[in-house]
């Protein structure tokens, strides 16, 4: 078959392609993906996240390490703490009404992490204008905190 007539061949079952993933943007809820790019739920997720970081860290740890990670929730915050003989360090997780407020142990402003609903219907995070992925925000907000030597 020659390449013209492959390509003429081909033709209907791009089009039907095309079609179908019209359609299945048009039936795109994003009513049910809105919601759950809330604040309260990506502070949720984000809480969830860093505890099964705490996890992996202390999994990392030599035996007989000085020092522990742990995580603590009090009410509409958490804290990464991280303990050893003679040091008592932690970055803090607080839902404000506009963004998450991420702090260290002495109240100062690490990140401000706001939550935005794209127009390709994805839920992004935002620091100093920089889009991220919730990943990112964890390293940003965590790496000084677990791989820092003390």
């Amino acid at each position: 078959m020659s390449d013209e007539a492959n390509n003429k061949a081909n033709e209907p079952a791009n089009d039907k392609a095309t079609s179908k993933d019209e359609e299945d943007k048009s039936k795109f809820d994003w009513v049910t993906a809105r919601s759950q790019c809330s604040l309260p739920n990506v502070f949720h997720a984000l809480r969830l996240e860093v505890e099964e970081d705490v996890k992996t860290r202390n999994a990392l740890r030599p035996n007989n390490s000085p020092y522990e990670f742990s995580v603590v929730e009090e009410g509409d915050h958490f804290i990464a703490l991280l303990e050893a003989k003679d040091v008592r360090r932690s970055v803090r997780f607080s839902l404000a009404e506009h963004a998450i407020l991420v702090r260290d142990d002495q109240g100062q402003k690490t990140l401000d992490v706001i939550v935005f609903f794209t127009d390709d219907g994805q839920c992004r995070l935002k620091v100093n204008e920089k889009e991220l992925e919730l990943w990112q925000v964890r390293r940003m907000a965590l790496e000084e905190l677990m791989f820092r030597s003390y």
